[in-house]
């Protein structure tokens, strides 16, 4: 339910240049995003974007590219409601810090204010659980759905359980990004408010906001039109399971059409909801204990480069991918929605159109986790799988059918040529990794979850080019 990971390639193409002064889209360059976005989506395959542009605050194109639903061949529309995923976080930290202004709370309060029971809730601050830096394991760092998510759940039975393991690491010494937060964050919200935190969300965030078109998929999943799809491998879309109601609850909960994720964007470039103490507090990177940096706020990534602070977070949940990306100061931003789980095309599309605005000129010995990565892509083209080296999450993940994917695609692309580690950082207790693997004909990416005894609990592959 993240994911936060395709910020550096957004920054990229976004901070390498000038921003240009205009009020709204030239035809051309107009030409040139739809261009862009229909190239990225012929070659990832990724089925439909809603894609939207903020310049000088205001908003200055909304498209939708592709099929919302595959069977009915239903195109994309910009009146659609696409779950955001993780980037609900931000409408969470929003009400926390609306309570911090009535006096009610604040974000240094402890956890044990209210659930004493948890594990060093004294110690674990909310300011804390909305930087990611409370050391509560993630309970959802997969990129796809496991049996558990299927059946509905109570988030306070889901917090109990996974606030109340032993912390990963001491609190405020870590960054790792935890879904557990913002659920614990959303309980608090109510508690504090006394009203469920939906309520106390459309009360004070979305009615004010005039953001009427965002759906709780808790109770209005009915209404989400486009039809979530996944790829095993390189195989053919399928139809994603979205996850349970209570699964979502304060980290995911919301979907919405792209206007409306713009007119949000819009809402922190000219701070009409929160205080400019709120806002400063929001969007101000979060120190470790030791002074180190950790590249976010409160429910935001936050870096500066060549001038430009940017605040940027992605979200994901079963059959979804969303990217949203804020310069507050040069009052623009770029948002994104795919129907694709465990794909980039956002975060691509995102560049691409960076690139488009900016002009900018981008710059661009065998690891055992780079090894282990090889021997599994090339066992699978033969119809392999040692299954010994597979958690039982990520054994259910690969069934008969994703095997077959797997083995039809990946066969079609000869021997793996390269493979190149390009991130790992830690998430829910695992090991996270992204690759860049080179076939002789085709370049896939590859991410993987390891646990502390080296199984895998995610293998998954997904085409770039």
């Amino acid at each position: 339910m993240n994911k936060s990971l395709h910020v550096a390639v957004f920054l990229a193409a976004v901070c390498s240049g000038g921003l240009q002064a205009q009020q709204a889209l030239a035809p051309e360059m107009k030409g040139r995003i739809d261009a862009a976005v229909n190239d990225v989506l012929a070659k990832t395959g990724v089925p439909s974007a809603q894609v939207g542009v903020v310049l000088n605050g205001n908003i200055a194109y909304t498209a939708a590219f592709g099929r919302a639903r595959l069977k009915s061949e239903t195109p994309a529309t910009v009146a659609m409601h696409y779950p955001v995923g993780s980037i609900s976080k931000q409408f969470t930290a929003a009400c926390v810090l609306l309570l911090v202004e009535d006096g009610k709370m604040t974000l240094d309060d402890p956890v044990a204010k209210w659930f004493p029971e948890l594990t060093r809730a004294k110690e674990v601050t909310v300011r804390m659980l909305l930087s990611h830096t409370s050391g509560y394991s993630d309970y959802a760092p997969q990129d796809y759905t496991i049996p558990a998510w299927t059946k509905p759940t109570d988030p306070l039975k889901l917090v109990r359980e996974w606030a109340g393991k032993p912390l990963d690491f001491e609190p405020g010494t870590k960054w790792q990004y935890s879904n557990t937060n913002f659920v614990l964050a959303a309980l608090i919200i109510e508690k504090v408010s006394g009203q469920p935190f939906w309520t106390f969300l459309k009360a004070r965030v979305l009615d004010p906001l005039g953001l009427h078109e965002v759906l709780n998929l808790d109770t209005d999943r009915a209404r989400v039109e486009p039809q979530g799809t996944e790829r095993h491998a390189l195989g053919p879309l399928r139809s994603a399971t979205l996850e349970a109601p209570g699964w979502y609850f304060g980290d995911a909960t919301l979907a919405m059409p792209v206007g409306d994720l713009l007119r949000w964007d819009i809402s922190i470039i000219d701070q009409k909801l929160l205080k400019p103490e709120s806002y400063r507090a929001m969007e101000t990177e979060v120190l470790l204990k030791n002074g180190a940096p950790t590249e976010y706020a409160l429910a935001m990534d936050v870096t500066v480069k060549n001038g430009h602070r940017m605040l940027a977070h992605g979200g994901e949940v079963g059959g979804f991918v969303a990217d949203n990306v804020i310069l507050p100061d040069d009052r623009t931003a770029i948002a994104v929605l795919t129907n694709q789980e465990a794909s980039g095309a956002a975060a691509a599309i995102a560049a691409a159109i960076g690139t488009i605005l900016q002009n900018p000129v981008l710059s661009n010995g065998t690891s055992p986790a780079e090894a282990q990565v090889k021997t599994m892509l090339n066992g699978l083209a033969d119809g392999k799988l040692d299954r010994t080296t597979l958690t039982e999450d990520c054994s259910f993940y690969f069934s008969e059918q994703t095997v077959s994917d797997f083995t039809s695609s990946l066969k079609l692309l000869g021997p793996v040529v390269e493979v190149k580690q390009t991130r790992e950082m830690l998430r829910g207790g695992m090991t996270l990794r992204t690759f860049a693997v080179n076939f002789k004909t085709k370049r896939v990416n590859v991410s993987t979850y390891t646990m502390p005894d080296g199984k895998l609990e995610q293998f998954l592959v997904e085409a770039v080019e």
